[in-house]
């Protein structure tokens, strides 16, 4: 199994697909092509939270303002799953979360003269990605990359009743996700809280308040969010990714 992942929209990921067709017979899956455009943190998020659902599999995932530049493909060896990639700190997340114990192993993967310097997810990943899932990267001899680019999520902090976060990715339906743990809010709901100083309510579900209200609840990521039932949790709240977030009891 082959899944893709991309901020490309339509209709580039075609290209992708059919380079993967014609080099591999395997199953081709596509997990999201609306990545927010150009925004490494977001994809890289989305792809610790969704990539761990598979199999075993090679994951080609390509969020890459750095396409045509000396920035390195890369390809990472995570338990039983590889991933493929720019090497900007996409991949490192789902990489470690994929790995469990496992230890990690990065790879660059050689270029030769690209048809395109501004579509590497044709000329370059997309290629590698076939030769990745059917020879095996032991089998591949690719040179080792000992200082692959990181990237981390900001840690939040608990202190005297009061938690400091901020929104990681705002979803689709307007839902505002922190990087504050869903335990603050074990065994509270029906309660109210108070975030960046407004009184809101607590909610296992958006539906437990009426609709257009705000809540707080906790998503399937198992992380805080901020919501409206039935609207834009964002726009309630005033916040976007990177706000900042605090959270205590009324």
């Amino acid at each position: 199994m082959i899944t893709l992942a991309s901020d490309f929209g339509s209709p580039y990921p075609a290209a992708m697909r059919g380079v993967l067709c014609s080099r591999s017979d395997a199953r081709l899956v596509d997990v999201a092509h609306d990545f927010p455009r150009q925004d490494v943190r977001a994809a890289a998020f989305w792809l610790r939270e969704l990539l761990p659902s598979f199999p075993a599999a090679t994951h080609l995932a390509v969020v890459d303002p750095g396409v045509g530049t000396d920035r390195r493909p890369l390809a990472i060896e995570a338990g039983e799953h590889a991933l493929v990639g720019p090497d900007n700190g996409l991949l490192m997340p789902a990489a470690r979360e994929l790995a469990g114990d496992a230890p990690l192993a990065c790879y660059e993967i050689p270029v030769e003269d690209p048809e395109s310097a501004t579509f590497h997810g044709r000329d370059v990943f997309a290629p590698a990605a076939a030769a990745v899932h059917d020879d095996g990267l032991d089998a591949l001899d690719y040179p080792e990359v000992e200082d692959p680019v990181d990237l981390s999520f900001p840690e939040p902090s608990v202190a005297d009743g009061e938690a400091r976060g901020e929104v990681l990715v705002v979803d689709g339906f307007g839902n505002a996700i922190t990087n504050l743990d869903g335990a603050l809010l074990a065994g509270r709901w029906g309660e109210y809280a108070r975030v960046n100083g407004d009184r809101v309510p607590v909610a296992r579900t958006y539906d437990a308040v009426d609709a257009d209200e705000r809540l707080l609840t906790v998503g399937s990521h198992g992380a805080v969010e901020l919501a409206v039932n039935r609207g834009r949790g964002e726009e309630a709240f005033g916040v976007r990714p990177g706000s900042r977030v605090v959270l205590d009891r009324p």
